[in-house]
């Protein structure tokens, strides 16, 4: 697992450091959207679960917000780069899904 390791956020020595997850956190969270937002001393990435089909409409639940300094946002993008990069050179493109409109059909109607 790659991760962002203390040298790198702090541009010193590199020195990693152990990642413990907690029993409890070992699952982790499913989510489907992300919503981030900051103030001057932080950014906070919001991870959801979008439910599409509720009677008031869609709805993005939080399962988990994540504050973070603006020091490591860069570490943070830079990471996900090169995990992005490893992914897609071990099992291909990355390929959204296509967005069906509303009562379209790709089958002929007979």
């Amino acid at each position: 697992m790659r991760s962002l390791v203390w040298g790198e956020m702090m541009e010193s020595e590199s020195q990693d450091i152990a990642i413990n997850v907690p029993e409890d956190e070992a699952i982790g969270h499913y989510a489907n959207f992300v919503g981030v937002w900051h103030t001057p001393h932080e950014f906070a990435i919001d991870f959801c679960v979008v439910q599409p089909f509720l009677p008031t409409g869609p709805s993005a639940r939080v399962v988990s917000r994540v504050r973070i300094p603006p020091t490591i946002v860069f570490d943070l993008l830079r990471t996900l780069n090169q995990n992005l990069t490893e992914y897609e050179r071990n099992f291909g493109e990355i390929k959204r899904p296509e967005i069906q409109e509303e009562g379209g059909d790709d089958e002929p109607s007979t």
